[in-house]
Protein backbone atom coordinates (compact mmCIF):
# COMPACT_ATOMS: atom_id res chain seq x y z
CA UNK A 1 0.00 0.00 0.00
CA UNK A 2 2.40 2.85 0.60
CA UNK A 3 4.99 1.68 -2.12
CA UNK A 4 3.78 4.62 -4.43
CA UNK A 5 4.73 6.78 -1.60
CA UNK A 6 8.15 5.11 -1.78
CA UNK A 7 8.32 5.89 -5.25
CA UNK A 8 10.35 8.42 -6.81
CA UNK A 9 8.62 10.89 -9.29
CA UNK A 10 9.74 10.70 -13.01
CA UNK A 11 7.97 13.20 -15.15
CA UNK A 12 6.57 12.07 -18.88
CA UNK A 13 9.07 14.01 -20.77
CA UNK A 14 12.32 12.89 -18.63
CA UNK A 15 10.99 9.21 -19.53
CA UNK A 16 10.73 9.74 -23.14
CA UNK A 17 14.26 11.42 -23.06
CA UNK A 18 15.61 8.11 -21.03
CA UNK A 19 14.23 5.67 -23.77
CA UNK A 20 15.16 7.62 -26.67
CA UNK A 21 18.51 7.36 -25.36
CA UNK A 22 18.71 4.03 -24.18
CA UNK A 23 17.14 3.10 -27.32
CA UNK A 24 19.44 5.05 -29.88
CA UNK A 25 22.51 4.11 -27.38
CA UNK A 26 21.71 0.25 -27.46
CA UNK A 27 21.62 0.33 -31.48
CA UNK A 28 24.95 1.79 -31.95
CA UNK A 29 26.33 -0.45 -29.58
CA UNK A 30 24.72 -3.72 -30.60
CA UNK A 31 23.87 -3.81 -33.66
CA UNK A 32 27.48 -4.80 -35.03
CA UNK A 33 26.62 -8.09 -32.81
CA UNK A 34 23.56 -8.60 -34.49
CA UNK A 35 25.15 -7.57 -38.02
CA UNK A 36 27.85 -10.78 -37.18
CA UNK A 37 25.06 -12.96 -35.82
CA UNK A 38 23.79 -12.52 -39.43
CA UNK A 39 27.26 -13.20 -41.23
CA UNK A 40 28.35 -16.07 -39.10
CA UNK A 41 25.30 -17.78 -39.25
CA UNK A 42 25.73 -21.55 -40.52
CA UNK A 43 22.14 -21.30 -41.93
CA UNK A 44 22.40 -18.56 -44.18
CA UNK A 45 24.09 -20.39 -47.05
CA UNK A 46 25.71 -17.44 -48.77
CA UNK A 47 27.96 -14.08 -47.70
CA UNK A 48 24.62 -11.34 -46.62
CA UNK A 49 26.41 -7.97 -46.87
CA UNK A 50 25.52 -5.76 -43.98
CA UNK A 51 25.44 -1.86 -44.55
CA UNK A 52 24.66 1.46 -42.89
CA UNK A 53 21.11 1.30 -44.30
CA UNK A 54 20.47 -2.15 -42.85
CA UNK A 55 21.55 -0.30 -39.11
CA UNK A 56 18.86 2.32 -40.01
CA UNK A 57 16.18 -0.19 -41.19
CA UNK A 58 17.13 -2.20 -37.77
CA UNK A 59 16.55 1.13 -35.43
CA UNK A 60 13.16 1.59 -37.08
CA UNK A 61 12.60 -1.98 -36.25
CA UNK A 62 13.69 -1.60 -32.34
CA UNK A 63 11.48 2.05 -32.01
CA UNK A 64 8.56 0.08 -33.65
CA UNK A 65 8.76 -2.56 -30.92
CA UNK A 66 9.44 -0.90 -28.05
CA UNK A 67 6.84 1.41 -28.98
CA UNK A 68 4.59 -1.46 -29.57
CA UNK A 69 5.11 -3.12 -25.90
CA UNK A 70 4.59 0.67 -24.29
CA UNK A 71 0.89 0.40 -23.84
CA UNK A 72 1.91 -2.64 -21.24
CA UNK A 73 3.54 -0.86 -19.15
CA UNK A 74 1.75 2.63 -18.44
CA UNK A 75 -1.78 4.18 -18.39
CA UNK A 76 -3.95 4.43 -21.40
CA UNK A 77 -3.40 8.60 -21.37
CA UNK A 78 0.26 7.96 -20.35
CA UNK A 79 1.51 5.94 -23.12
CA UNK A 80 0.40 8.23 -25.91
CA UNK A 81 1.93 11.21 -23.84
CA UNK A 82 4.86 9.20 -23.71
CA UNK A 83 4.37 7.91 -27.59
CA UNK A 84 4.05 11.41 -29.05
CA UNK A 85 7.03 12.70 -26.51
CA UNK A 86 9.16 9.81 -28.05
CA UNK A 87 8.30 10.50 -31.56
CA UNK A 88 9.11 14.09 -31.39
CA UNK A 89 12.23 13.69 -29.76
CA UNK A 90 12.86 10.76 -32.43
CA UNK A 91 12.12 12.99 -35.20
CA UNK A 92 14.31 16.13 -34.04
CA UNK A 93 17.27 13.72 -33.96
CA UNK A 94 16.62 12.15 -37.27
CA UNK A 95 15.69 16.21 -38.98
CA UNK A 96 12.12 14.96 -40.54
CA UNK A 97 8.83 16.11 -39.94
CA UNK A 98 7.29 14.31 -36.94
CA UNK A 99 4.12 13.34 -38.65
CA UNK A 100 6.20 11.65 -41.14
CA UNK A 101 8.17 9.66 -38.47
CA UNK A 102 5.36 8.69 -36.70
CA UNK A 103 3.72 7.18 -40.21
CA UNK A 104 6.88 5.44 -40.57
CA UNK A 105 6.76 4.29 -37.11
CA UNK A 106 3.26 3.02 -37.84
CA UNK A 107 3.80 1.12 -41.14
CA UNK A 108 6.94 -0.34 -39.31
CA UNK A 109 4.50 -1.54 -36.52
CA UNK A 110 1.97 -2.99 -38.90
CA UNK A 111 4.72 -5.02 -40.70
CA UNK A 112 5.97 -6.29 -37.23
CA UNK A 113 2.68 -8.10 -36.47
CA UNK A 114 1.89 -9.02 -40.03
CA UNK A 115 5.29 -10.89 -40.06
CA UNK A 116 4.70 -12.38 -36.38
CA UNK A 117 1.00 -13.40 -37.03
CA UNK A 118 -0.37 -15.06 -35.23
CA UNK A 119 1.63 -14.68 -32.43
CA UNK A 120 2.13 -11.67 -30.46
CA UNK A 121 5.36 -12.37 -29.28
CA UNK A 122 7.55 -8.47 -29.80
CA UNK A 123 10.46 -10.47 -29.60
CA UNK A 124 10.16 -12.92 -32.06
CA UNK A 125 8.55 -9.84 -34.44
CA UNK A 126 11.82 -8.20 -33.99
CA UNK A 127 14.15 -11.45 -35.33
CA UNK A 128 11.46 -11.57 -38.40
CA UNK A 129 11.38 -7.98 -39.58
CA UNK A 130 15.13 -8.36 -39.57
CA UNK A 131 14.71 -11.29 -41.41
CA UNK A 132 12.19 -10.01 -44.09
CA UNK A 133 13.66 -6.48 -44.18
CA UNK A 134 16.99 -7.44 -44.84
CA UNK A 135 16.16 -9.56 -47.83
CA UNK A 136 17.55 -12.54 -45.91
CA UNK A 137 14.88 -15.36 -47.41
CA UNK A 138 17.75 -15.51 -50.77
CA UNK A 139 20.33 -16.01 -48.68
CA UNK A 140 19.18 -19.36 -46.94
CA UNK A 141 19.37 -23.21 -48.29
CA UNK A 142 16.95 -24.26 -51.26
CA UNK A 143 13.93 -25.37 -48.78
CA UNK A 144 13.60 -22.10 -46.83
CA UNK A 145 15.00 -19.82 -49.76
CA UNK A 146 11.52 -21.34 -51.83
CA UNK A 147 9.06 -20.87 -49.07
CA UNK A 148 10.54 -17.47 -48.01
CA UNK A 149 10.41 -18.61 -44.64
CA UNK A 150 12.99 -17.93 -42.05
CA UNK A 151 15.28 -20.85 -41.27
CA UNK A 152 13.92 -21.67 -37.99
CA UNK A 153 17.40 -22.36 -35.92
CA UNK A 154 18.51 -18.46 -37.70
CA UNK A 155 15.60 -17.19 -35.84
CA UNK A 156 16.19 -18.87 -32.60
CA UNK A 157 19.84 -17.32 -32.73
CA UNK A 158 18.26 -13.91 -33.02
CA UNK A 159 15.87 -14.23 -30.89
CA UNK A 160 18.18 -15.08 -28.14
CA UNK A 161 19.95 -11.53 -28.79
CA UNK A 162 16.66 -9.27 -29.16
CA UNK A 163 16.09 -8.69 -25.66
CA UNK A 164 18.81 -6.01 -25.16
CA UNK A 165 17.05 -4.19 -27.81
CA UNK A 166 13.81 -3.85 -25.61
CA UNK A 167 13.43 -0.98 -23.45
CA UNK A 168 12.97 -1.75 -19.48
CA UNK A 169 9.31 -0.59 -19.26
CA UNK A 170 8.22 -2.28 -16.70
CA UNK A 171 11.90 -1.43 -14.19
CA UNK A 172 10.90 2.39 -14.85
CA UNK A 173 7.16 1.77 -13.66
CA UNK A 174 8.59 -0.66 -10.68
CA UNK A 175 10.72 2.59 -9.39
CA UNK A 176 9.25 5.37 -10.18
CA UNK A 177 5.94 6.96 -10.22
CA UNK A 178 5.40 9.05 -13.75
CA UNK A 179 3.82 12.45 -13.65
CA UNK A 180 2.75 14.05 -16.66
CA UNK A 181 4.44 17.19 -15.94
Amino acid sequence: MFAIFGKKRLNENKLSNIAVNSILDTVDQGFPEVAEIIKNSPELIAEVEINDSHQDVFLLIIIAANLQILPQHLESHQDSRVTNKIIEKLALVFDVDPNEFERVINEYKSFLKKVNHPSNNTLYSMSKGVFHKFGLADFQEEYFRNMKAPNPLFLKRLDEVMPIFLFDWKKITDKYQLVEK
